[in-house]
């Protein structure tokens, strides 16, 4: 191995003919420009189908949203439209470095792929040797959403028995809270959108994270004079285009929600023919609700009276009305209460009858695709622990409940996913991840500040250089994202990398390994429909009209919508498994719709709440390498009222500093009307680096589980904020 200098490594430094060959690579239409069609590969509901251009040299050009796909409808986000930015870029890793130094230190060595498969596998089984398989903790999550290439690392984490993981940085208290109601992740065709009369964008900065969200909502707006509403804690671009803006405290929608139906019984909007038909406990709700007035949830939320009376009014008179759910609203502490709350109003309303009404958050639970193969399921021990994603700074350092009472973590294998960056309680984390006992390697696209940290690092292809197979939560189709580009000769699929090593650590033998990409993504489709892939791109999984609405019931046993839920007892959405049980304070929650003060409620010592929100030309921590995203996004910010501003004496572009009990950090100030009063945003996610003292905006969020089955409560933090 040879000295090498990771600050120095970029594409042109391979020098012009290396260059050329890796960029230039010849594909089986060398020579003549076309369109191949894929599928966006980000952790973003919409699940775009694509156009990609290829140019006659074999590269990759713009890519455009298919026009025959009637959910992405010839749309998608300025970021993956110039996605070729980013295969291209001149800091993307292409060969496999070594650790030379201290770890963040910047010091590499170059090794070969068999050397660096070599030394993984001696880790993990050297870590193994030493405190058990569970001491290993393969980490992943969405950085892919491909089937293939995103899940085979967990056959890998079950053929071996290393520690479980338990994803929980996402949708865990808004599927939770949406499937304790209806029983299920399904809901009505986003589609429908366009014939609706009402759309309620709840909880979702649509414009920045779900562009056809947009799309849908316009038609309506277009075609049939629909009302937008939208509901967020500031004046997202969403929210500029809306024709009603309801900008309420952070953590308080459940209270909008229950103020909303208090009215529905008050005024007549309620059906109740539909509720006695349809739900479990509606004359137990109509009293619980007679005591939650506009009065009181005004008192909540920060809304005005007349603002929620406008509200409940437009959805009560409006049979036509689409409630669209977002992620944003439930990553709170109260996330799980909202979305069941927010979802109870238009079960009160009853317009899921009708077309063009009722509610949708993901149709994760419609496309019956079988992922055991992949994951290798059948050979999953229910009897290994299982390790919270969102509590990796706990884990690795050391905390007993988070490691489950078992043996410290000495070795990862990281895929996907940059949790230095994005998971919460930075400060815990990177301490963590500095462990010299710690043995970690990362397979990324990029040297994310997760890779920096690391003793491996292994360069990764994108997505149009591998096969796999992707469902879109947001929408109904089954994508296919077939390789349509070479990628340079050194970089390797994550599923390479999980069948090496299988290979080393004595596993490939067990059902899943030694299958191509095309071969694991046609054990999750039905006879033929690969080949249907192959031809027409995708394949709507969309349910019947009835069952989309429930109004053949809902999918509790008894058919019945859940007022009063089960808390505990229904192991509803994305769970731990039993072994974990329930997680967050759930003897707290309520036995009907309502807000419980569960939030990181301000004090006089911490008198801001602070969300950090998705920036629009980021996602996650992804682009935010690519120099157009960062050239629109300027600089890491947090927004703040003239209000407030003015009490402080801040002005847009001063430095300030803002913090809590987990830390503080310093960046600039940009004073808005967006902002409400009380209320701080930080739109991202900037690198940590990116900051002016080189931390990043978790350093304030906390890692504190969600009731009743975990999550992380990003957007739920109290802070306080002075002039630096």
């Amino acid at each position: 191995m040879n000295s090498f200098d990771a600050s120095q490594f970029t594409f042109a430094s391979l020098g012009a003919s290396a260059y050329t060959f890796c960029m230039n690579i010849a594909t089986p239409h060398l020579g003549q420009a076309r369109k191949a069609h894929s599928a966006c590969p980000h952790d973003c509901p919409s699940t775009c189908a694509l156009e990609v251009e290829i140019d006659a040299e074999g590269r990759m050009g713009r890519v455009h949203g298919a026009k025959g796909n009637n959910y992405t409808d010839g749309v998608i986000c300025a970021k993956v439209a110039r996605y070729a930015e980013r295969l291209y870029h001149p800091d993307r890793l292409l060969k496999p470095l070594k650790r030379g130094g201290a770890k963040g230190a910047a010091s590499w060595m170059d090794i070969g792929w068999d050397d660096a498969l070599d030394e993984i596998a001696e880790a993990f089984t050297k870590a193994e040797a030493a405190h058990g398989s569970e001491a290993v903790w393969p980490y992943f999550y969405a950085g892919t959403m491909g089937l293939v290439q995103r899940d085979s690392i967990d056959r890998l984490r079950h053929a071996k028995g290393y520690s479980g993981f338990f994803g929980t940085i996402c949708v865990n208290p808004a599927w939770t809270g949406f499937a304790m109601g209806t029983g299920a992740l399904r809901g009505v065709d986003p589609r429908e959108m366009a014939k609706s009369d009402c759309i309620v964008i709840w909880g979702t900065n649509a414009v920045a994270t779900q562009v056809n969200v947009m799309t849908h909502a316009m038609k309506a707006r277009k075609q049939n004079g629909a009302k937008i509403v939208v509901i967020d804690v500031y004046e997202t671009p969403t929210m500029k285009q809306a024709d009603m803006k309801l900008r309420l405290r952070p953590g308080t929608d459940a209270a909008l929600a229950c103020a909303a139906m208090h009215i529905a019984f008050r005024d007549g909007y309620a059906d109740r023919a539909y509720l006695e038909k349809y739900t479990d406990d509606p004359a137990g709700l109509e009293v619980h609700l007679k005591s939650r007035t506009p009065e009181w949830a005004a008192e909540i939320t920060g809304l005005g009276v007349d603002e929620i009376e406008t509200f409940a009014r437009l959805v009560g008179q409006t049979q036509k009305t689409y409630f669209r759910l977002g992620y944003g609203f439930t990553r709170s502490r109260t996330g799980t209460l909202s979305m069941h709350a927010a979802l109870c109003l238009p079960t009160v309303l009853g317009v899921w009858q009708h077309e063009g009404g009722g509610a949708f958050h993901s149709n994760a639970d419609i496309f019956g695709m079988d992922t055991g193969l992949i994951k290798g399921a059948s050979y999953r021990d229910d009897g290994v622990r299982v390790l919270d994603q969102s509590q990796v700074g706990r884990v690795l350092t050391g905390d007993a409940e988070a490691l489950r009472h078992g043996p410290p973590v000495t070795a990862m294998l990281i895929q996907n996913t940059n949790p230095v960056n994005i998971a919460p309680e930075q400060r815990l984390v990177k301490k963590g991840f500095q462990r010299e006992d710690l043995f970690v390697a990362v397979h990324e696209q990029f040297m994310t500040e997760t890779a920096e940290l690391a003793d491996i690092v292994l360069p990764a292809t994108m997505f149009v250089e591998h096969d796999d197979i992707y469902r879109g939560g947001g929408q109904s189709h089954i994508l296919l994202g077939p390789k349509i580009i070479e990628p340079p000769e050194s970089v390797r699929t994550n599923l390479f990398v999980i069948e090496e090593l299988a290979k080393r650590l004595g596993v490939a033998d067990k059902a899943g390994f030694g299958m191509s990409e095309r071969e694991l993504i046609a054990s999750v489709l039905r006879p033929g429909e690969l080949e249907q892939l192959d031809r027409e791109h995708w394949i709507d999984r969309q349910v019947p009209f009835e069952e989309a609405h429930y109004l053949n019931g809902f999918a509790h046993a008894d058919g019945k919508f859940r007022f009063s839920p089960d808390w505990t007892g229904f192991r509803a959405g994305t769970r731990p498994p039993e072994s974990v049980g329930v997680l967050g304070p759930a003897r707290d929650l309520p036995a009907f719709p309502d807000f419980v003060p569960l939030v990181e409620a301000a004090d006089e010592e911490h008198p801001f709440r602070l969300a950090t929100s998705p920036a629009r030309n980021f996602l996650n921590s992804t682009f935010a390498e690519t120099k157009t995203s960062r050239e629109k996004e300027g600089r890491p910010e947090v927004m703040i009222s003239a209000h407030d501003a003015q009490k402080l004496g801040v002005d847009t572009g001063d430095i300030v500093q803002i913090g809590n009990q987990r830390g503080e950090l310093r960046l600039h100030a940009r004073v808005t009307d967006e902002a409400r009063t009380g209320v701080l945003i930080a739109e991202g996610l900037w690198p940590n680096k990116a900051h002016l003292d080189g931390e990043g905006i978790n350093v304030l969020t906390g890692a504190d589980c969600v009731a009743p089955y975990g999550g992380a409560a990003l957007h739920d933090n109290r802070v306080w904020l002075k002039k630096a």
